[in-house]
This record gives C-alpha cells, structure tokens and sequence, in this order.
C-alpha cells in the first residue's frame, strides 16, 4: 500500500511542477534572458532548474522560489564559466529594439544588481521576494535597485 501513496505522491508532485512550468515558465525565461543576454542560456537555465527541481522532488519546500533561484544561479554559472553572453544585436525575435538597449545595458552591472533589477522590474516580483530568491536582506536589494537604476541612467543617457 506505501508504493502506492508513494506513486499517487509523485504523480501530484509531477502535476504540481508542470503546473508551476505552465504558470511561471515564460516568465523566467523572459528574466533570464534579459539577465544573460542569450536565448540559449535562458532556455539551459529553465531547463535545468525544472529538471532539477523534479528530481529533488519532496525535499523542496517552496518550489516556485526554489526554481527562480536555482535557474538564476544556472545562468550566473554558465556566464562565469566563459559562456559569454552575445550583445543582442537590433533585429532580435526576442526583444524589441528598446528591449535590446536595455539588455545590453543590463550586462554592464554588477551580478547582484543585474539579477535585483531583472527580478524586480522585469519579472515583477516584490523586495521582499527578490531578497529571499537571492538568499539577502530587503535592505540589500533595495540598495542593489538603486545603484542599478542609477548605472542603467548613466548608461542609457537618461536624465534623472
């Protein structure tokens, strides 16, 4: 009889992250596309995440905040390894050109602001869940967003 709690617990578990992939799955590869500046790491990133997040199974507890971290730290990783991102060129069937101006920009902050910025502006997530994605304090971010915006003025020649 346990094999088959633990069946019908891995079928809902299942459900539940297909669920979670249908509801949050654009939306991240969007972040992180505009946070590596490359279509193919943003889909290595969800991909693995998901895949990841799968074979964990139980041993998560907040499965949609797991997979954002784990899918930004996925393409962190892969920018670090020498994976350089390309300058998304105008033309992109991702983003539009103004898109692309801001991608571009994006890759010249800092790690840490790049990923603030990106969760909270583009993925429209809260400070409050920015910080707990990112494993640091509301105050942190709320620094990381200001000093992103300010470099995203500079470098896009935008008045304050």
């Amino acid at each position: 009889m346990s094999r088959v709690r633990d069946t019908l617990a891995d079928l809902s578990r299942a459900g539940a992250v297909e669920r979670l992939y249908r509801e949050q799955g654009d939306r991240i590869w969007r972040a992180l596309l505009a946070y590596a500046g490359d279509p193919e790491i943003a889909s290595d990133a969800e991909s693995e995440a998901f895949a990841q997040l799968i074979r964990r199974g139980e041993d998560v507890r907040d499965p949609e905040r797991w997979v954002w971290r784990a899918a930004f730290r996925i393409a962190a990783g892969d920018l670090k390894r020498g994976r350089p991102a390309p300058l998304m060129a105008e033309g992109a069937y991702e983003l539009e050109l103004p898109s692309i101006e801001l991608a571009n920009a994006l890759r010249e902050l800092p790690a840490r602001q790049r990923s603030a910025v990106v969760l909270h502006y583009v993925a429209d997530l809260p400070v409050r869940e920015v910080a707990s994605i990112l494993g640091v304090t509301t105050g942190s971010i709320k620094v990381h967003l200001s000093r992103g915006r300010e470099r995203l003025r500079e470098l896009l020649g935008e008045d304050t």
